[in-house]
């Protein structure tokens, strides 16, 4: 197989080309990645130097270059990760979301399209256009009940609107023009690399400087964690097993309250580096101004997945957390090289 990554550098991006590379020898891996804030070559050193990866600087919104690495590269499939993905930077600056999640979407399935209209019946048959996606896009929900593929679409945030209208062009090129197209819609990810705007590394980087945790309003908004290699073998399995139009909800089953989440970081600092003081780090745990329409909870429902291709995740969220702590207490100075002055771990999204 020879596959074209979009935003191979990011976090889900750069965990999912490690795996292609390191366990799958048959395969090549084109990265094309914008290098935005997110993006870091850093989280690809252990394979940047194989004969089977392939960097390329690139804008998917550049339909002329996305054409010209197709026909050079010729790719059994691409994997579409390419986005702006961080809800507060959505609410702050949505113009940004628009133009890569939803304008570069358009411009990659037209050069897709493109380029599969020259390959060969075969060919034809065995391409996919695997577009990432998130959970976001299905909105809120109650107290009970989970997301399934057929769950109507309701985003919230600018982020997950912009997933969202990426998801139906993807979906509509499928419909229209036959594309053979794949969608997933995964839950919350977390583990190593992931850049420290996140909940998770925010708050091991803050405890370890002795800063306040801030929690959303009652900190009571519950996400379904999934460790993100185990998301990786997901995508990799729904490329290789999927028919053309199939969508597939990723989670594990990790319901957690935002609080739940930073009392058992702090417990877990505990163990792995106590504090100077001998306190524990859930005194650091500070409530702040919530989020504007912030959803209050996520749940998915990944029975398709598992009855029909055989996933199922291989980390508990305790193991593939402490697994995380234990990353970044050891690779401080990979946080510190990525945290260039873009961003110092302050609020964003906030109400203006």
């Amino acid at each position: 197989m020879r596959l074209l990554v979009t935003g191979g550098a990011g976090f889900i991006g750069s965990a999912l080309v490690r795996q292609l590379i390191l366990e799958e020898p048959e395969t090549t891996v084109v990265n094309v990645d914008k290098l935005t804030y997110a993006g870091n070559l850093d989280s690809l050193g252990c394979v940047s130097n194989s004969s089977r990866y392939y960097f390329e600087h690139e804008d998917i919104c550049n339909g002329q270059t996305m054409r010209r690495l197709l026909q050079e590269y010729r790719p059994d499939a691409i994997i579409h990760l390419a986005s702006e993905t961080h809800v507060d930077r959505s609410i702050d600056g949505p113009a940004a979301f628009v133009q890569t999640n939803i304008c570069g979407t358009y411009t990659l399935l037209e050069s897709a399209r493109d380029y599969w209209a020259t390959l060969s019946h075969d060919a034809k048959a065995r391409f996919r256009f695997l577009l990432v996606s998130t959970d976001e896009v299905f909105g809120s929900l109650g107290p009970t009940g989970s997301f399934h593929e057929s769950s109507p679409y309701s985003p919230s945030s600018p982020y997950a609107a912009s997933k969202a209208a990426a998801d139906h062009l993807v979906r509509a090129w499928h419909k229209t023009y036959d594309l053979p197209i794949l969608i997933t819609n995964c839950s919350n990810n977390f583990g190593p690399f992931q850049f420290p705007e996140k909940l998770i590394p925010l708050v091991i980087l803050k405890a370890l400087e002795e800063k306040p945790l801030p929690v959303y309003g009652d900190g009571q908004n519950i996400r379904d964690w999934l460790y993100v290699e185990d998301h990786s073998r997901a995508i990799r399995l729904v490329l290789a097993s999927s028919r053309p139009g199939e969508s597939y909800n990723i989670g594990a089953h990790n319901e957690k309250t935002n609080l739940d989440v930073v009392n058992q970081l702090s417990l877990c600092l505990d163990e792995l580096r106590p504090r100077e003081s001998g306190k524990s780090y859930r005194d650091l745990i500070t409530f702040v101004q919530d989020r504007p329409g912030h959803d209050r909870r996520y749940a998915i429902n990944p029975s398709k997945i598992a009855n029909k291709l055989g996933w199922a995740p291989i980390e508990t969220f305790e193991s593939a957390l402490r697994k995380t702590v234990e990353w970044y207490l050891d690779n401080l100075s990979w946080c510190e090289r990525v945290m260039d002055g873009s961003y110092q771990g302050e609020r964003l999204g906030g109400l203006r």
